[in-house]
């Protein structure tokens, strides 16, 4: 499937779209003040250790301590290689590998997302054009998208390159394991050696750094969004590279010619009236990936929910009654849907666990060729998806990774109004409220007059509606009270002012 990238580039923020058959697939943003810390090494100090959690808090000089369990320390990943005799080895508890206080190299594996910090592992790894460096490692591996027969031919290929480059002088005699990435799979021997090069000179700044540096440092940072755009997003289905920045566009080409060579002739710079955005009504489609429902072309339609936990999507006919029967019409409703839910989650960069409520079929061809069709739309996602099948209940449960936030996350926040609920108390209910909040101050103060705040909406309730309810209370409590309407305030809002 062919695909284009486009990015529009501005001082403050990078935004990328990937876009696959005339629509938006993914967008990628990074803004210069938030940008993103997955890929960066720090010279961590560990602030505190948690023996029943088996884990630590790591201070890298962040707002919130991040967070390394036992899992993913360097010792721990080595335990869990087979030893000599085939039989993997015990972990060791954390509080007898890390202690307060101690200097920790460390990577950030997962940004902080909402309440919880940053996620760490103590194995380092460095992604390169063709190559991911494993400088702790031995171990030598290869991407799983290539395919299996191609594997160990490879594998043996790139061991005996890693043993050469080790024992040569410009790389200082080093060790360490790669990772052939897919894009590497049929670059020459001269290329993997330029790159197994480069990412050995990386990790001797970083060591060097180390040691330099105080805790809490920064050692190593990823590459920025533009630059990660050729070295992760392009494909051999990448047509077109298009960027709206001629700085950038030169500075790209830069990068291109040195690290990713094939990428360069994809590169244009575009130089049209029209935002690049508006080329595929990108913005709109943003828009619409913030909001819970989703229109389907058959006049379908997906309610969209993502909790802290988990992420719900449920399917529904809405207006399309165009099949023959009924059975046909919840079929192709649900195999549209199957497509627009995989969508979603690339756009929306939806992560963890989600939940599919597709609508129910009585036909077990029908609910196969559906859950075939999921799995298939999500197969183009390059981010890890794994989908376990129809529960008892009849929902589709799968798992997708999580490495960053969500798009809904970065660009948007809980409404001020509502805190995030999603919805507010009617005018009568807080109305109610009022009535009741003047009754326990009358209990317990005895005021000339009570001066009811609110919103005009709250206001208008209480003078009309519920003016007679109004009139018995201050009879009841013998206290004249007073309205007045105050258009800042949300509806919730009230303050009864004691006069």
């Amino acid at each position: 499937m062919q695909q284009d990238i486009l990015i529009n580039w501005s001082p403050q923020e990078t935004r990328v779209a990937v876009v696959e058959t005339g629509a938006v697939q993914e967008l990628h943003v990074e803004r210069t003040l938030e940008r993103g810390l997955v890929g960066n090494v720090y010279l961590g100090k560990v602030a505190r250790v948690l023996p029943g959690m088996q884990s630590a808090f790591i201070d890298i000089g962040l707002e919130r301590a991040a967070f390394l369990h036992v899992a993913d320390l360097m010792s721990s990943v080595a335990a869990r290689h087979a030893d000599d005799k085939g039989e993997p080895a015990a972990v060791v508890p954390i509080e007898k590998q890390v202690f307060e206080g101690q200097s920790l190299l460390v990577q950030v594996i997962k940004d902080p997302i909402g309440t919880k910090g940053a996620r760490l592992s103590s194995q380092i790894s460095i992604a390169g054009r063709l190559l991911v460096f494993l400088p702790q490692d031995q171990h030598i591996g290869v991407s799983q998208k290539i395919p299996f027969e191609q594997r160990e031919a490879l594998r043996q290929r790139l061991q005996a390159l890693a043993e050469a480059a080790a024992q040569d002088g410009k790389t200082g005699n080093q060790t360490g394991g790669f990772i052939l990435r897919t894009n590497g799979e049929d670059a020459s021997d001269a290329e993997l050696g330029e790159d197994i090069a480069y990412l050995r000179k990386t990790w001797a700044r970083i060591k060097e750094a180390a040691t330099r540096l105080p805790p809490k440092s920064l050692l190593h940072q990823d590459l920025s969004l533009l630059q990660r755009v050729l070295r992760d997003l392009v494909s051999e289905t990448t047509q077109t590279i298009r960027i709206d920045s001629a700085e950038q566009f030169k500075k790209l080409q830069t990068f291109g010619q040195e690290f990713m060579p094939s990428a360069v002739d994809k590169l244009q710079l575009y130089k049209g009236e029209r935002p690049i955005f508006d080329l595929f009504n990108i913005d709109e489609e943003v828009g619409k990936a913030l909001g819970r429902r989703v229109e389907l072309k058959s006049g379908g339609y997906l309610i969209v929910d993502q909790t802290e936990a988990l992420t719900t999507v449920d399917v529904n006919t809405g207006g399309f009654v165009g099949a023959r029967n009924f059975d046909e019409t919840i079929f192709k409703t649900n195999l549209e849907a199957a497509g627009a839910i995989a969508r979603q989650l690339r756009l929306r960069n939806l992560g963890g666990i989600v939940i599919a409520d597709f609508i129910d079929m009585t036909r077990e061809d029908h609910r196969e060729a559906v859950l075939a069709e999921f799995r298939k739309q999500l197969a183009r996602d390059r981010v890890k998806t794994m989908v376990s099948g129809y529960s008892a209940l009849g929902l589709v449960e799968m798992t997708r990774k999580r490495t960053r936030e969500s798009l809904a996350h970065m660009l948007c926040e809980p409404c001020p109004v509502c805190d995030g609920k999603g919805s507010v108390k009617t005018a009568r209910t807080v109305t109610y409220d009022i009535l009741r909040e003047i009754l326990r101050e009358a209990r317990q103060f005895n005021p000339r007059e009570f001066r009811v705040i609110a919103s005009p909406d709250v206001i208008d309730v209480l003078l009309d509606e519920e003016s007679q309810h109004l009139a018995g209370l201050s009879d009841f409590i013998g206290k004249p009270i007073s309205l007045q309407a105050e258009g800042a305030m949300s509806q919730e809002q009230y303050d009864i002012v004691l006069l």
